[in-house]
């Protein structure tokens, strides 16, 4: 999970919220201590951290109850809402208004340009969008090459020169092309500091763009020096939005996010891992949800819409409305969850999930009987997988010999279709359900 120790120590100080008897200053007094060591562990500015307790704090205090509400549910309310605002309250979304739309990426070696100039092509390709990558860093030797072969891997087209040394040059020679695509994305050249050179080369190579958007990239391990570079760039080329990158993997996290806002550009996207479609736009909101352990079901959204078709979606409603399921169902979904990502991060996304507390051995296990279980369905017959209940040790011998698996693997893959087919009748007729209280009936995880 991004951000996994933040977001940890805030689930805990909203369990001792929950757990409380009363809601009075004490409780308050110690959440906002426990808020405070968590942004503190994050790298978060020490400034910034008594700024945003102290709202809490005064809030929590003086806010009279809504009638709706219990003084529980609105103190963690307050709580959700200040860290809302701390991160920039609203997603800032960059559309393609007009053909072609420029994106220019700015940023020193190691903040992961060139890869985030590919995962925000695959981005927005996925989209119905035509788009291109252009090769303007001509000091990193790698640089034109890597972006290639990450055009290639994604089918986007891109138009690099390997042995010509003049940015200037390398954008003049294909720009007969430009007009045949709805966005063009940048990669310009990045130092190892942000030096005198490096401002003039980004301020000629802006002035011959024109950009729609000016994007700097900045890597999440840096922490709070974010800051310092995003009003630097900021002035050379007035940019437009950050992308934060290496946030899956760092304690600094935190005081990106937080420094990058704190200079007054907002960020737009996050990177959340190695892979290709590993970016999302940045939305405070949900941000803040995951955290908390309440999910992100617009991420969410976006990710099954990726995965599956609108059929397969409408089908599978159906299905789990009418409480059938079959193993071609406990297949399809297999398939759509390969897609969607990696099984802890989709957990993250489902309101309640995140605070089911599963172990991340448990997860990774998981993730490894997902695969043999692929193996088996493969070896089944198609009555066997439209009914289950007719597998008998005779066929488990058989379905076992054609995939290579074990017999206690195919059973251990049966109680798994009966589990997933009783919780699909928990579901049904379930508008919002307490996923605490399905996973006890289900009887799988331990709380």
């Amino acid at each position: 999970m991004v951000l996994e120790k933040l977001g940890t120590s805030l689930k805990e100080t909203l369990k001792k919220i929950a757990e409380a008897v009363f809601v009075n200053d004490k409780l308050i007094e110690e959440l906002v201590r426990e808020i405070q060591r968590a942004l503190l562990q994050a790298d978060v500015n020490v400034q910034l951290v008594f700024k945003l307790s102290e709202s809490i704090k005064q809030r929590a205090l003086k806010e009279k109850t809504p009638e709706t509400i219990t003084k529980k549910e609105h103190l963690i309310k307050i709580v959700y809402e200040e860290l809302v605002r701390f991160l920039g309250e609203h997603k800032q979304e960059i559309k393609i208004t007009k053909r072609p739309t420029s994106l220019m990426l700015v940023g020193l070696f190691g903040s992961g340009k060139t890869t985030t100039s590919g995962k925000l092509a695959y981005y927005y390709a996925k989209r119905g969008h035509k788009v291109a990558l252009i090769g303007l860093d001509v000091h990193r030797p790698a640089a034109a090459a890597q972006l290639e072969q990450l055009g290639k891997k994604i089918n986007v087209p891109t138009y690099v020169n390997k042995t010509e040394k003049n940015a200037v040059k390398i954008y003049h020679e294909f720009e007969k092309e430009y007009t045949k695509y709805d966005l063009l994305i940048f990669d310009t050249a990045g130092r190892d500091a942000l030096s005198e050179d490096l401002i003039k080369e980004i301020e000629t190579i802006n002035h011959l763009i024109k950009p729609e958007e000016r994007l700097l990239v900045i890597s999440a391990d840096i922490g709070q020096a974010a800051q310092r570079q995003a009003e630097q760039f900021h002035k050379s080329c007035q940019i437009t939005g950050i992308i934060v990158t290496k946030l899956d993997g760092t304690g600094k996290g935190g005081g990106a996010l937080s420094a990058c806002n704190a200079s007054g550009a907002p960020i737009t996207f996050i990177g959340t891992g190695e892979k290709l479609d590993d970016i999302e736009t940045f939305n405070p909101q949900g941000f803040v949800s995951r955290l908390l352990g309440m999910g992100d079901l617009e991420a969410l959204l976006e990710k099954a819409k990726e995965a599956l078709d609108e059929n397969q979606v409408k089908d599978l409603s159906k299905k789990v409305l009418q409480g059938e399921f079959n193993l071609v169902d406990l297949y399809d979904q297999i398939q759509a969850m390969n897609k969607m990502g990696p099984l802890n991060k989709i957990l993250d996304l489902i309101p309640g999930m995140g605070n089911v507390g599963i172990p991340k051995e448990a997860l990774a296990g998981q993730e490894e009987k997902i695969k043999y279980w692929k193996i088996l369905m493969n070896s089944m017959t198609k009555g066997e997988l439209e009914d289950p209940d007719i597998i008998t040790p005779q066929r488990m011998e058989r379905i076992a010999k054609g995939s290579g698996r074990s017999v206690g693997e195919i059973r251990e893959l049966l109680k798994q279709y009966k589990q997933s087919k009783k919780m699909m009748k928990l579901l049904k007729g379930e508008k919002n359900p307490d996923m605490n209280k399905l996973m006890k009936k289900m009887g799988k995880f331990k709380k």
